[in-house]
């Protein structure tokens, strides 16, 4: 299948999957269509606010799989779908992106290539707060050229109520 063609197929089940999802309150991630000899692999990639659980991949699975055996978007060939998650080794391109992340290391190189590693602590929706070394750093969106949350293996916990056997 020409590169046309696959463009033009992953964005027609783009366009069909958009509603069903939105309903769930999934967002479309990625949509990637292979060929796989005689099969195509269908590869969706779904994300919302407070993450998204093994059980919101099941809920996308089937409400996807609904949508693409009522549909004709992949013709009569045989498919298999993999509906997943985000993961953080996609990089970060949308505010959604950054909002979702909050308080998470990420590491940024800007446009003019000088490197950074901060702390997500605010985001809006034209630039992101970054806590560089304890000091904020507000950075527009259009002078990232790319980010990506870092992974902590022993990730700081965020900021904790009163503890409670204090006041016992």
């Amino acid at each position: 299948m020409s590169t046309a063609k696959q463009d033009a197929v992953r964005g027609r089940i783009e366009a069909e999957l958009a509603d069903p999802l939105r309903a769930l309150d999934f967002d479309i991630e990625a949509v990637e269509v292979t060929p796989a000899g005689k099969r195509r692999i269908v590869r969706v990639a779904v994300d919302k606010d407070g993450g998204v659980t093994l059980d919101d991949v099941a809920e996308a699975t089937r409400a996807v799989s609904a949508v693409l055996d009522d549909s004709d978007v992949l013709g009569e060939q045989p498919y298999t779908l993999e509906v997943t998650s985000r993961g953080v080794e996609r990089p970060l391109t949308l505010p959604r992106h950054w909002r979702r992340n909050a308080d998470r290391l990420v590491r940024v190189t800007l446009t003019d290539d000088t490197p950074m590693t901060g702390r997500i602590a605010a985001s809006g929706s034209d630039s992101v707060t970054l806590d560089v070394d304890g000091d904020p750093r507000e950075v527009a969106y259009a002078d990232i050229a790319k980010a990506f949350v870092e992974i902590e293996f022993n990730r700081r916990k965020p900021a904790a109520g009163p503890d409670l056997e204090e006041d016992a």
